[in-house]
């Protein structure tokens, strides 16, 4: 935990705890469904994993998330009081949505997009039973320019070397468009139509595709600057 602040109020409380560097996103990641280290890992990819393990013993040990497990098979999971904090973690988000300004180069990372897009794939959307989703962003450096999502009937994997399926659907970007589209800025109809992305493949799932990914943070909230 932080120093503390010595003051009664509940807010001052809390912030003892969350207001330390990553802890609030590692409760993020917890609250989006990922339960071991190395998934939370993904979801967090510029945060050492000495830290992470330090996040995860402080929120331990405030009660916030219980370890279970041990050996190799350890799975870290909200408490009631970690459940509590959903809430939280989704009103901070609809505020960055409404209220954060545009996203600065740095802020973009492919590895993060496609494990946030990995974890919101509406199955009953997919009409094949395993779908195999290559992304290209030609301008990013070649270590991170191609990566596939292997979509089946209740799995989707993440993979940024080639799995050896045929792909059904290549989807050609800027990631700087796709990520806009993932946050609700743009639209896959638009970004298709301004030929900053191209998806290519039978055409049933050209159309199909963008009804496969269900962004949380595309919701309807209405978008300010500060």
């Amino acid at each position: 935990m932080g120093p503390p602040y010595h003051q009664f109020c509940p807010v001052a409380k809390a912030m003892e705890l969350f207001d330390e560097r990553w802890t609030l996103l590692v409760v993020r990641e917890l609250v989006l469904g990922s339960e071991h280290f190395n998934d939370i890992r993904r979801g967090l990819p510029h945060m050492s994993p000495t830290l992470l393990s330090k996040r995860l013993h402080q929120l331990t040990a405030a009660g916030i998330v219980q370890r279970l497990g041990d050996g190799t098979d350890v799975r870290y999971v909200l408490t009631p009081a970690g459940r509590d904090l959903d809430a939280v973690v989704e009103a901070f988000g609809a505020w960055g949505t409404r209220w954060t300004g545009t996203l600065g180069d740095a802020d973009l990372d492919p590895r993060l997009l496609m494990w946030d897009m990995h974890r919101n794939v509406d199955h009953t959307a997919v009409p094949v039973r395993r779908a195999v989703v290559e992304f290209v962003f030609p301008a990013v450096s070649t270590a991170s320019r191609r990566w596939w999502l292997v979509i089946t009937d209740d799995d989707v994997d993440v993979c940024d070397t080639d799995p050896g399926f045929e792909v059904s659907v290549r989807v050609t970007a800027g990631l700087r468009e796709l990520t806009e589209i993932w946050r609700g800025e743009a639209t896959w109809s638009g970004a298709i139509g301004s030929r900053t992305v191209r998806v290519d493949g039978p055409s049933a799932l050209r159309r199909s595709l963008p009804r496969w990914f269900v962004s949380p943070l595309a919701a309807p909230t209405g978008r300010h600057s500060l």
